[in-house]
């Protein structure tokens, strides 16, 4: 099964996660890359997915469409006055989908983020065949993105694997303390925290059921 990795806003930690479970999973000897189709602003996510990769794929096929403004794809484009490609999108990802598993596709801020004035990450999501990986930055006011999220994925029929509550910032406010355990409660979604600058994602793979090679398991 490959995923979009989508968050609850920008800025929540998609990249941070996307690259962390993509090293954890080679190390382990899981052939896992990533991609990031749409890229606005400049390209460092896409340059950290890169890294993360290894370089086992060039980097016109992690990133088939780039936008230099720093704005929503739909609106990138608009202000480019450039189509977004869509079948590029597909073609690339059906690439990599050929010589990897699993795809991490990294999304651009939340899941409802316009693509096209009537297309969206989870139009992505359903015409790649993706599940769906939610990042949710642990601080006041997570609850509600989160369930909204959630709530917007399900109504698209999709399936959302897993929720990462991450500790991005340093504890402010007691909300923090409390999001993961109320999460629990209101969402029937698998739930993991991420610590503050965390670089083992094994227990994530492991439930994300990803098999590991017996060749790894020897090791």
């Amino acid at each position: 099964m490959n995923y979009l990795v989508t968050g609850t806003d920008t800025g929540v930690g998609k990249t941070f996660v996307t690259t962390g479970l993509i090293r954890s999973a080679r190390m382990l000897g899981i052939d896992c890359v990533g991609m990031k189709p749409i890229c606005t602003g400049d390209n460092r996510d896409v340059l950290e997915i890169a890294a993360a990769c290894n370089g086992a794929e060039p980097e016109y096929l992690l990133n088939p469409i780039w936008y230099r403004t720093p704005v929503a794809p739909y609106t990138a484009a608009l202000i480019e006055n450039r189509f977004i490609d869509l079948s590029a999108i597909r073609s690339a990802f059906e690439t990599l989908s050929r010589r990897h598993s699993p795809i991490l596709v990294e999304g651009v801020g939340g899941i409802a983020v316009p693509i096209q004035a009537d297309y969206d990450f989870r139009d992505l999501a359903k015409d790649l065949n993706l599940e769906v990986i939610v990042v949710a930055a642990n601080r006041l006011g997570v609850l509600n993105h989160t369930r909204l999220t959630v709530e917007a994925i399900h109504s698209a029929s999709l399936n959302c694997s897993l929720v990462l509550l991450n500790s991005a910032v340093a504890e402010t406010d007691i909300s923090q303390s409390t999001n993961l355990s109320v999460l629990e409660n209101l969402l029937e979604v698998p739930i993991i925290g991420i610590e503050r600058d965390q670089n083992e994602f094994e227990d994530i793979i492991k439930k994300l059921d990803w098999k590991v090679p017996e060749t790894a398991r020897d090791r």
